[in-house]
């Protein structure tokens, strides 16, 4: 097989071999039946435990302290907020404080996840 342009012919096999692989498509698309594993979505077995929780979200501001959130590790930070105990403190994970968005920009977290992400940063600062 020549593949050619006007005033250009490649005909060295090696050239074409290049030429081909340059232009071979870079994927494929799969038109065949959709299986079951495929068309049902993986459910978590349960909540996330409260360190991923925690990693996944509240580290962004809780690791940093951006716009006043208690730093995790800084315990005059955190004392007065543990001493009010963990229904209070969740309940204003989930309401939202000051200017932390309610859940803490973790929609998809369950109450349990948040909770378990509190208790996280608590046992984290030695509380």
């Amino acid at each position: 097989m020549a593949i050619s342009h006007p005033g250009y012919a490649a005909t060295d096999t090696r050239m074409q071999a290049k030429i081909l692989e340059n232009i071979k498509p870079v994927g494929q698309v799969h038109t065949g039946a959709v299986t079951d594993a495929a068309a049902t979505p993986a459910v978590a077995a349960g909540p996330r435990p409260g360190k991923d929780v925690y990693t996944s979200t509240c580290m962004a501001c809780h690791g940093t302290g951006v716009a006043g959130a208690p730093k995790v590790g800084d315990k005059a930070a955190w004392s007065s907020r543990a001493a009010k105990g963990i229904d209070s403190l969740l309940a204003n994970a989930i309401k939202g404080l000051n200017a932390m968005p309610p859940k803490g920009t973790c929609g998809a977290c369950s109450d349990e996840e948040l909770k378990g992400a509190i208790q996280y940063m608590l046992k984290e600062t030695g509380l």
